[in-house]
């Protein structure tokens, strides 16, 4: 496959801030018909969840916008690709899909940062990551797709960097996955290099929109619609970030500050909204939306707990490679927290930065300085990183709306209302008492 950039994506940073300053942004008649470049723009309404304001009570002190974009220099970018109705065609959709970009450094550096990575279950797919082993660098941004893009992907990162800098030479791009095939006509592979330059070149800092865009578009978590989230913790002057792809876990497990919330939430479930879909197309022991009745599907069910997670961590703290991994196996005690298993069928490997060290982490020919903080400075590091992620993936899921994908299967949002008269009943009286 081709994957030089077209010319006209030049102009996609223009049109991004423009959508930012404006607050609408009209899509040009050329655009028409570009999935990547109207998906990639649809910045105007962004989804930032605030689970405080349902009186969910969680710990540690969030940075100016409870995303990984607070620690200094971090920028995302998300390329959403909706479209589609009614039966799966595959190569025709529907589409429910997207590329997530996450630019260590930002758009316009290539300097390594300090890296680890740590897989707790290994059924998925982040490319790049034995390099990352050896040396403890990561030498460029890490994206996330569905798991049929990992590929296309990973060639459009290689011709991104290469267009940018004359010297470039070779690299090892950091692709994850996981897999939207409920929802989205996985098999038609519609990701295309394209869009994987339109979520690069429109990352940003400031807010992170979240929820069923880019890489996320097409995930569901615990039952409910799930995607991209993001959360920080501020560690007295260090910044600890995290992003999730959200697509693991099963109902009955979700917990909400130690609440089985799961539990209580047997309703709304997955549903069929199209009648006119064939008993064939439809998996067994799934409902209608209109009237609750068993659709009575002929396919195999969805496995219960079926999924994956992939996790991002970002911090400014001058933290070496040994202890960011500390730092990024402790993100599995975030996952639990809400009720992450690591099942067997799941994808669950998690990838950590640092943006401290900027010239040691660069340098090639000559023995350099470094800072590093001592180990024994580390736990509130560690209680950072467990609490924003447990926050990012509530966030994955208060963000997300419900969304219909493939032959009419529809996920339904995580209801807010529900979980906070829950939230309420649970935590008012403790409140009265303290």
């Amino acid at each position: 496959m081709d994957v030089s950039r077209p010319r006209r994506l030049h102009l996609l940073p223009l049109l991004v801030i423009l959508g930012f300053t404006l607050g609408s942004l009209e899509v040009p008649a050329w655009m028409v018909g570009s999935r990547s470049l109207v998906g990639a723009l649809k910045v105007s309404a962004q989804k930032v969840p605030n689970a405080r304001a349902l009186g969910i009570p969680l710990q540690g002190e969030p940075g100016l916008n409870n995303a990984i974009t607070d620690v200094v220099g971090v920028e995302v970018g998300h390329t959403t690709i909706i479209e589609g109705q009614g039966p799966l065609i595959v190569g025709e959709g529907p589409i429910r899909t997207g590329v997530t970009a996450i630019l260590p450094r930002g758009r316009e550096s290539g300097d390594s940062t300090f890296a680890a990575w740590f897989s707790l279950n290994g059924n998925g797919e982040m490319t790049g990551t034995t390099w990352i082993e050896h040396s403890g660098l990561l030498e460029g941004p890490i994206l996330i797709t569905n798991t049929h893009s990992v590929g296309v992907v990973r060639d459009a990162v290689i011709a991104w960097q290469r267009d940018r800098d004359p010297s470039f030479l070779w690299a090892l791009p950091v692709v994850a996955e996981t897999y939207d095939g409920s929802l989205n006509d996985i098999n038609g592979f519609h990701v295309t290099a394209e869009h994987a330059f339109a979520a690069l070149d429109g990352a940003r800092s400031g807010p992170v929109e979240q929820g069923a865009v880019g890489g996320g578009t097409g995930m569901r978590c615990h039952g409910f619609k799930g995607g991209i989230g993001s959360s920080s913790r501020r560690v007295g002057d260090y910044t600890v970030g995290i992003l999730v792809q959200c697509n693991q876990g099963s109902r009955s497990d979700l917990r909400v500050a130690g609440i089985p919330v799961g539990e209580m939430l047997l309703e709304p479930s997955a549903c069929y909204a199209d009648r006119l879909i064939p008993a064939e197309l439809r998996r067994s022991g799934v409902r209608w939306c209109d009237d609750g009745e068993d659709a009575a599907g002929k396919m195999e069910p969805i496995p219960e707990g079926a999924g994956s997670i992939i996790i991002v961590l970002a911090t400014d703290a001058p933290l070496l490679p040994t202890q960011i991994k500390r730092l990024v196996t402790r993100t599995t005690m975030g996952l639990a927290r809400i009720g992450g298993m690591g099942y067997n069928g799941s994808g669950d490997i998690f990838i950590g930065f640092t943006t401290a060290n900027r010239s040691a982490a660069a340098e090639r020919s000559r023995a350099v300085g470094l800072e590093m903080l001592p180990n024994d400075m580390l736990n509130p590091f560690i209680s950072a990183s467990v609490h924003a992620t447990e926050e990012a993936i509530l966030n994955a899921m208060l963000a997300a709306e419900t969304l219909t994908g493939i032959n009419g299967y529809t996920v339904p949002a995580l209801p807010h209302d529900r979980l906070a008269e829950i939230v309420q009943r649970m935590f008012g009286g403790f409140r009265d008492l303290r």
